[in-house]
């Protein structure tokens, strides 16, 4: 669901690739990142400029199943992904409920999420 590295989109075929660099696994390994990033995507705290591009590029790549989405962006996601799925489901059940109310993407996605259960 968090993409992290996924960001403003472009009439073009990808998003920008402006945030590519942005080290994912630094903020996975941070509580304090990793929770600054969430409050952002969840709207209860300040976000940084990436944080700012990825909360308005989240839906649309979940939306369209990251196909704009760069190979280093797609790879960052699994990576947040998996990282929630398993060692912080709590933030990722708060993220499901902003994102996905209705339980679409969670239906849509749901091969390839059971697939990251206990791959950590």
């Amino acid at each position: 669901m968090a993409c992290v590295a996924v960001t403003w989109a472009r009439p073009e075929s990808t998003y920008t690739d402006k945030w590519d660099s942005i080290n994912v696994d630094e903020i996975l390994e941070s509580n304090r990142l990793l929770k600054g990033y969430v409050d952002c995507l969840l709207g209860k705290g300040r976000c940084t400029p990436d944080g700012k591009a990825l909360k308005e590029t989240l839906p649309d790549a979940l939306e369209h199943e990251c196909v704009k989405c760069t190979g280093k962006q797609k790879s960052g996601a699994d990576k947040v992904i998996r990282h929630l799925v398993n060692k912080r489901p709590d933030l990722w059940k708060e993220l499901a409920v902003k994102y996905d109310p209705d339980n679409i993407y969670q239906a849509r996605y749901k091969d390839k999420i059971d697939a990251v259960k206990g791959s950590a």
